[in-house]
């Protein structure tokens, strides 16, 4: 879909129009969007109180105390001036009264020239920094890539596409969308940033919250705001393990929300409506793979798939991140095997097979837009899939590591005793859902 018109109109439409709504635009409350600023107060604001980790750990009479430490603070580090939110030059964030989990985001702001040079700000999304907001003239701290970026991002990208910034003093407008782990923005119409996963800068070792407050940034410089609405969008319903599996000791590697327990092509694979899905972009080719961040070397792997026509994908196990995975490791193919294309297939092609190695059952694939379950489970040499309740492969791999795989190919992954599991794309829409592994190795 191509949002760049409707943006700039937006955009211009939120620029040239007088800032003092204690409304919303007709055009924005029909798509759903709620004033987050009336425009003559600081309802539906507080003041911040640490970070979330801290917030955590407080007492409820604790937290009533800082809360009401913050909010006096916020009432002199942020004012209402002519339907505009500004920032004073010291003091604290402010914070939405409300938490969000899924949401469209719109909001005018601009950063002033007070002679220091230091214009600095951002919007933290669910209590986590955060939007970058800032003076691109800054070039000593890289401000001249511009703003919009996930600044505080290590792992995915955090420089935003382009500079899109009007001139310093100048009014700018934000369109940003956090869905799931990940955030979409446009600066003034312009794509900066692209379904990048915003990673969790109060600890790294977990993925971003799923829900928190809305946080415009206090930097020490002034800054000003106007036009912030919001609307919320359906969140997807976290997958939870069935009893009887969390008794049997599987957990849980993908449950709709979000991607942090892999690695890879983290761009083409994404979360989307709870699923994990692949759909390259032309010019990218094959797709890439992803992979789960943990090896593993005996386990049951249980996931459902959803193939478009002529679909190609695989299952890597016991694989390195890097090579060929067919053969550096094994890979167990996921395919669309019915279509024309594949009329000439060899026997070891097969979906569910491993490839170059052991055929596998054909026939039991559901038409091609509907959901397939597979379980895959590999203790030692042996490896066993079934597909939609019905066993499909059931093959011990010892001759092949002994005298080599049927396709004659070199396959040094067949004598690997571990290593990542993951989705091998070869340039084809997937869904993938409902991912979950158990351990054997560690029971």
């Amino acid at each position: 879909m191509n949002f760049t018109k409707p943006l700039v109109a937006v955009a211009l439409f939120l620029i040239t129009t007088s800032s003092i709504f204690a409304q919303v635009p007709a055009n924005l409350k029909k798509e759903g969007f709620v004033a987050l600023f009336n425009g003559k107060n600081l309802k539906g604001w507080k003041g911040l109180v640490a970070d979330p980790i801290k917030r955590s750990k407080m007492s409820a009479s604790e937290l009533a105390e800082a809360q009401k430490k913050a909010d006096a603070e916020m009432r002199e580090s942020w004012v209402v001036k002519n339907g505009e939110l500004h920032f004073m030059s010291h003091g604290n964030n402010i914070v939405t009264a409300k938490k969000y989990r899924d949401f469209e985001m719109l909001v005018d702001w601009k950063i002033f020239d007070d002679g220091k040079g230091q214009g600095d700000a951002g919007i933290y999304l669910r209590g986590t920094p955060q939007v970058q907001i800032w003076d691109n003239a800054r070039v000593k701290v890289g401000a001249q890539v511009g703003s919009g970026g996930l600044y505080n991002n290590k792992v995915h990208e955090s420089k935003p596409l382009k500079v899109a910034d009007k001139k310093l003093g100048e009014w700018n407008t934000f369109r940003i969308i956090m869905k799931a782990d990940r955030v979409t923005v446009y600066l003034n119409g312009e794509l900066v940033t692209d379904n990048v996963i915003l990673e969790n800068y109060w600890d790294r070792s977990l993925p971003i919250y799923p829900e928190g407050e809305i946080e415009l940034q206090a930097h020490g410089s002034p800054v000003a705001y106007r036009n912030i609405y919001i609307k919320e969008l359906p969140s997807s319903k976290v997958y939870q393990l069935s009893s009887q599996e969390k008794k049997d000791g599987f957990k849980t590697l993908f449950d709709g929300t979000n991607m942090f327990q892999w690695t890879g092509n983290t761009a083409d694979y994404v979360t989307e409506n709870g699923n994990l899905v692949i759909t390259p972009k032309p010019a990218k080719g094959s797709g890439g793979n992803l992979f789960t961040k943990e090896e593993f070397s005996d386990f049951i792997f249980r996931f459902e798939f959803q193939l478009t026509p002529g679909a190609n994908n695989g299952l890597g196990i016991r694989a390195p991140l890097t090579g060929d995975a067919a053969y550096q490791g094994m890979e167990i193919q996921i395919l669309d095997n019915d279509a024309p294309v594949y009329k000439d297939l060899h026997i070891y092609q097969y979906h569910g097979s491993i490839y170059g190695t052991v055929p596998a059952k054909r026939g039991y694939l559901k038409p091609t837009g509907q959901w397939n379950y597979q379980e895959v489970v590999v203790q030692g040499p042996k490896i066993k899939v079934t597909l939609n309740g019905t066993v499909i492969l059931d093959a011990d791999i010892t001759e092949a590591r002994k005298n080599g795989a049927v396709d004659g190919k070199p396959h040094p992954g067949l004598l690997r005793e571990s290593g990542h599991i993951g989705f091998l794309g070869h340039g084809s829409p997937v869904k993938f859902r409902n991912i979950r592994i158990k351990d054997l190795k560690s029971n």
